[in-house]
């Protein structure tokens, strides 16, 4: 599914260079032009827009489907490496892909996201690459422009030859030793046409037909012309960094933009070299315990994410009555070791109670961190009005 949707966004965004001019005095009108003026030109740029966001899902579902039947370990440890450049490629291409239309909406999302480099070390020096002193800027469109349409898709043909390759000296994904058969039997071999191609054309075609419908009746968004001295209100990050974003309004940005991206990719790239069982590839969640563990997780994550998210909202508006009293669930170290303490006292506790094996942990705590991470991104896309304060249903 995400090699279909890397071929329709190929195949669109080619059609899209026809008309579309690098400059911010003609990008938004020569998109406008696109749109209007061009046969399907609207639909062509819906088909691009929705092939990209969902191919950030389908790329993150299958890293979770890797993740939690363990097929990061043994022979496919480089493999894992080779598919979080992938990922990362994809989230940097509809990053830079995102400013291209040059409208309020990505210019100032874009904005955003350039400013978290004030906290990162070294990031001035970064954002000095893509940003002049005027902020976002023509370098910074025809920066993206080239990233986007050049430097980013050979990278990302290249590190998916790689993969496949990889799967296939792997011989084929990850699976379970006792799908379908006796422990002790051997696999049993079927002819690729038509066992398997045969199930990859339908969902292919299926995948097509989806993206197809959906852009026949929906459109990709478009706000008015990108301007510099009017920022919309609440000014938002695209939505696959938008748990990030809310992370920032509940820690200091040094944390938030920095030490949570950095600890996290960290662990990701380190998970195929710690010590573990290898003899549970395949299996989802390892054992019925740790399913039972990851359900719990989930629950509890929902419970205290959402409370922390209100309780911090709670602090800021009495801080408002009784300004002389800190809020320390906003800023500076002490929610961030507030934090990680309920992450050790979640981890070892629920590895107590269920008898959990440091693996089975191991995922029960990244269930934990992953719910935690999706209600943060429900809340900021969904919940965050003018000022990025709470808000339902428009009050």
């Amino acid at each position: 599914m995400c090699l279909v949707l890397v071929t329709l966004l190929a195949g669109s965004g080619s059609l899209m260079l026809f008309s579309y001019q690098p400059f911010p005095e003609y990008a938004y009108t020569s998109v406008k032009y696109l749109e209007n003026q061009f046969v399907f030109g609207r639909m062509i740029r819906s088909i691009h827009y929705f092939s990209a966001n969902i191919l950030v899902l389908m790329v993150s579902g299958h890293m979770l489907r890797v993740f939690f039947t363990g097929g990061y370990q043994g022979k496919r440890k480089l493999n894992w490496i080779i598919g979080l450049c992938i990922f990362s490629l994809v989230l940097l291409s509809c990053f830079t892909g995102y400013l291209l239309p040059w409208d309020q909406t990505a210019f100032w999302a874009v904005t955003i996201c350039m400013n978290m480099f004030d906290y990162v070390p070294a990031g001035v020096f970064f954002k000095g690459l893509f940003i002049n002193g005027n902020g976002v800027s023509e370098k910074t469109l025809q920066l993206f422009f080239t990233l986007h349409t050049t430097v980013i898709p050979m990278l990302l043909m290249g590190f998916m030859a790689s993969h496949f390759w990889k799967v296939r000296k792997a011989k084929g994904v990850v699976i379970s030793p006792l799908a379908g058969r006796g422990a002790d039997e051997k696999p049993i071999l079927v002819a690729v046409n038509p066992n398997l191609l045969l199930r990859e054309a339908v969902v292919a075609l299926g995948l097509i037909a989806f993206v197809m419908t959906l852009s026949l009746f929906f459109n990709a968004p478009l706000d008015d012309m990108a301007n510099a001295g009017l920022s919309p209100n609440p000014a938002k990050a695209p939505w696959y960094f938008s748990g990030f974003q809310e992370l920032l309004l509940h820690f200091h940005p040094f944390f938030a933009a920095f030490i949570m991206p950095t600890a996290i990719f960290g662990i990701l790239i380190g998970m195929p070299f710690l010590p573990g069982n290898t003899q549970n590839e395949g299996v989802w969640f390892i054992s019925d315990r740790a399913k039972t563990a990851a359900k719990t997780a989930i629950f509890i994550s929902g419970v205290l994410t959402i409370s922390l998210v209100f309780l911090d909202a709670a602090l800021l508006d009495f801080q408002k009555w009784f300004p002389d009293i800190p809020v320390i669930l906003s800023t500076g170290l002490i929610p961030f070791v507030l934090v990680l303490c309920l992450i050790f006292l979640h981890h070892f506790s629920m590895k107590q109670k269920f008898k959990l094996s440091s693996d089975e942990a191991f995922q029960t705590s990244a269930v934990f961190l992953i719910t935690a991470f999706v209600i943060l991104t429900l809340i900021c896309v969904w919940l965050r009005g003018a000022g990025m304060k709470l808000y339902f249903g428009g009050a």
